[in-house]
């Protein structure tokens, strides 16, 4: 622990040290010698503030300094925030594996600990669990990523907010066609309307739609997806703004599953012959509308309202022989649910009520119902088991969400240079199960419970100059598992698991920002103490199961930079340091498998690193660099194993054109330049052993498209 304490020490007087000599080099160049980068304002915190005057890591990405891409993956997008890591599983049946300091690598599918949200929507249901698959990269404006303690603002989740914010109409009506292709037979086809308002009281609207499929980098790992998003923005007379939007995603996708390490080392591109009589395979269709309203009172008083609903569909075939779905107890190898979801939210903002104070009072409402069935996944022909189809039933059950999280937050500058930030939120989320499957010795697994907790936030903010400030905070954070953590026992039988808790954190950080003649520079030390976090406990014949961790400890250093250079030459550079250990025993029955204190948490690298440099004009020609490193990753919670470190680097070149009416966008980029074999992403505590995703090799992509206003 002393050793832990002198590097955070030590840390801290560096990241000091550098972002006050940054500050005090600015000062002695002349005013007008490089020109600043504009002021960023920062919507995530709700607190109306700016960058540089935001306590909390806190990221913006514009999308416009992103389109040489193919455009599918979110993955193209965040690129090179610190302590955000993202794997790409070359796997469109399991989504992308992200994780936030640490929170969320547990996961073997989707994504936990990580709010998702679109336009103010949640892209991530009422349970935690979270999609990317329905963020639409063609329609995208910009993002924000929230780290550290403040996002406890937004509840249920440990690691941080991902914020997505389309486009808004704008103009004269246009159309959009375009066309990307590239390696394994990729191909995307898109088109885009939209237009702004004629006149007030009128809809500005943005449509898009897309498809896309490929034959995949790996055997059996071919995908199609059908992608649809639209937004209408009202900007009415008395100064309110209404968004109505509206999503569609339909995906079919074959799941390649993992490789033991010799399996990866002999051919990456395989399917364990083993498992190709199984056809294991994902269908995903989900359907999404919310509406939000922005309603100015007075200059003093605002009101918010948001209501969603969704309704989303999924089935799922896995690797389980006819052998184990013998047990009367086993739910079957066919995953089929079917799940309804609202909510909606309504908060009131009162400014200067009080000296230099701004008040916000809320309350949110989430529910979700889900339909789930297990059925066997083969049929008997010849008294021999047929995989690959839907079989008899084996699982039956109707399983309800809800939750109501009233809340509030208040900023108070009570001095001319420091200013209090503060919130309080009440969690609280109510699950039960109606088990309709009761046959023989399946019993009757129907049941409830309720997690709840009080996450207050505080954070302290420093004016040190008017470029350079410092911050403190502390939050409480609160994680539920997810109705897919919860599907299943220990034992790998049917049944729910009500002895899973929730995992609760505190989180501590200390934060400098400088904005000046030298770019932005972020500076953040953090300390995540969990008890109870969800944690694998590990995953066989295809089915992960958890369980809770006594105490886990996370706790790090992230560095960030960014700059525009010369003229439209921008450069950008990040660092993240993450040491994430469990911080008390795991017991087992047997000693060998026993979890031990000072273990790394896998899924999670230690060391990241990214630095690119781009050339971005409005018009004209247009390229970027991008060298990615990534350390090693172990693979389960023994440290038995590790998928090794990588640095990935990637080109891209484009070029715009425009004239009148007319706009024409091509692109073409090459990714993993160097060819290098690496491994994409973990399953985590795979009880095969195949814990290994392998990732493409060098590929390419390229695209064009044109734009017509009318």
């Amino acid at each position: 622990m002393q050793s832990v304490n002198h590097l955070k020490t030590k840390t801290t007087l560096l990241c000091l040290t550098a972002c006050i000599a940054q500050n005090l080099y600015a000062e002695t160049e002349a005013s007008n010698s490089v020109q600043l980068l504009p002021t960023i304002k920062v919507e995530a915190t709700r607190s109306d503030t700016s960058f540089l005057n935001t306590p909390a890591s806190v990221y913006r990405i514009e999308q416009d300094q992103n389109q040489n891409n193919i455009g599918v993956n979110l993955s193209e997008t965040l690129k090179g925030i610190p302590g955000l890591q993202l794997n790409n599983r070359e796997n469109y049946a399991q989504d992308l594996q992200i994780s936030m300091r640490g929170f969320g690598a547990r996961s073997t599918f989707g994504v936990r600990g990580i709010r998702l949200y679109v336009d103010g929507i949640p892209a991530t249901m009422p349970d935690g669990q979270g999609q990317t698959s329905n963020i639409d990269l063609s329609s995208l404006d910009h993002i924000e990523v929230l780290g550290g303690p403040f996002s406890s603002l937004y509840g249920n989740s440990s690691g941080g907010t991902i914020l997505t914010t389309t486009k808004q109409g704008q103009g004269r009506d246009s159309i959009e066609l375009g066309y990307s292709g590239g390696s394994n037979h990729k191909n995307r086809a898109n088109i885009i309307l939209q237009g702004g308002a004629d006149k007030a009281n009128e809809p500005s609207y943005v449509v898009s739609s897309s498809y896309f499929d490929t034959d995949g980098y790996r055997e059996h790992s071919d995908a199609q997806k059908v992608l649809s998003n639209a937004k209408l923005t009202w900007n009415l007379d008395d100064g309110s703004k209404i968004n109505w939007l509206m999503n569609y995603v339909d995906i079919s996708a074959n799941d390649p599953q993992g490789l033991t390490r010799d399996q990866w080392k002999a051919d990456p591109k395989q399917q364990v012959p083993f498992l190709k009589q199984f056809n294991v395979r994902k269908d995903i269709n989900q359907t999404q509308t919310g509406i939000n309203w922005t309603k100015p009172i007075n200059d003093q008083n605002e009101i918010y309202t948001m209501m969603y609903l969704g309704h989303r569909e999924v089935t799922q075939y896995q690797s389980i022989p006819m052998s184990t779905q013998n047990n009367p107890r086993q739910a079957g190898g066919v995953i089929d649910f079917e799940r309804d979801y609202y909510g909606a939210d309504l908060r009131w903002t009162g400014k200067d009520l009080l000296l230099n104070t701004r008040f916000s009072v809320g309350l949110a409402y989430d529910a979700m119902n889900e339909d789930r069935q297990g059925y066997e996944n083969f049929i008997l022909e010849n008294n021999k088991p047929s995989y690959g189809v839907k079989g008899d039933l084996r699982r039956d059950e109707k399983n309800t969400l809800w939750n109501l999280d009233p809340y509030l937050q208040a900023s108070w500058q009570f001095l001319p240079t420091v200013r209090l930030d503060t919130g309080l939120r009440y969690s609280n989320v109510h699950y039960q199960s109606e088990d309709h499957y009761i046959q023989d010795v399946n019993g009757d697994d129907s049941g409830s419970t309720d997690y709840q907790k009080f996450l207050p936030s505080a954070a302290f903010t420093w004016d040190i100059t008017s470029d350079l400030t410092s911050y403190i905070s502390y939050a409480k954070g609160f994680e539920t598992p997810t109705f897919t953590e919860m599907a299943y026992p220990n034992s790998g039988t049917a049944g729910i698991n009500f002895a899973l808790k929730p995992s609760t954190s505190d989180n501590y950080e200390l934060g400098l920002k400088a904005q000046n003649q030298l770019g932005h520079f972020t500076a953040a030390v953090f300390q995540s103490n969990t008890r109870d976090d969800i944690v694998s406990a590990g995953a066989v014949d295809g089915r992960a199961t958890y369980q809770n961790a006594d105490k886990t400890l996370r706790q790090g250093v992230e560095l960030s930079w960014n700059k525009r250079l010369w003229n439209d030459l921008t450069a950008q550079a990040s660092y993240s340091f993450l040491d994430a250990t469990f911080d008390a025993d795991i017991p087992n029955s047997d000693p060998k498998k026993m979890i031990k204190n000072g273990n790394y948490i896998p899924g999670i690298a230690k060391n990241q690193a990214f630095v690119s440099l781009g050339w971005l004009p409005e018009t004209g020609f247009n390229a970027g660099l991008g060298v990615r490193y990534m350390d090693k990753i172990y693979v389960d919670d023994l440290n038995t194993d590790t998928a090794p470190s990588y640095t990935l680097t990637s080109v891209n070149v484009g070029y715009i054109w425009k004239d009148n009416d007319w706009k024409v966008r091509s692109f073409a980029r090459v990714d993993n330049l160097f060819d290098k074999d690496y491994v994409g992403s973990v399953i985590v505590n795979d009880g095969n052993g195949r814990f290994f995703e392998p990732a493409d090799g060098l590929n390419w992509s390229a695209g064009l498209s044109v734009t017509k206003q009318f």
